[in-house]
């Protein structure tokens, strides 16, 4: 445990942001997962599924949980099974 008062807050303030990234970062991951096991059952809204995984994918990288090529390849994937 640290000793110091900056550095007692810096680890408060890590632990925070631990978990608010590992909130967000599930979220996305179950968008993608939801669109993907549409597309294998054949859903009918894959359209909406699809423009809510691209909102998350693209929340993701403005927020810097994952980078803004990682995000490109994820929806470029993603829409190449839409069209499929």
């Amino acid at each position: 445990m640290p000793i110091i008062e900056g550095s007692i807050k810096r680890a408060r303030l890590n632990k925070v942001q631990r978990e608010r990234n590992i909130a967000q970062t599930s979220a996305y991951r179950t968008e993608v997962k939801k669109f993907r096991k549409a597309v294998e059952e054949g859903a009918d809204n894959l359209q909406e599924l699809f423009a809510a995984a691209s909102s998350a994918i693209d929340s993701a990288a403005s927020k810097g949980l994952i980078a803004k090529n990682k995000a490109s390849r994820d929806k470029s994937r993603l829409s190449a099974l839409l069209n499929k």
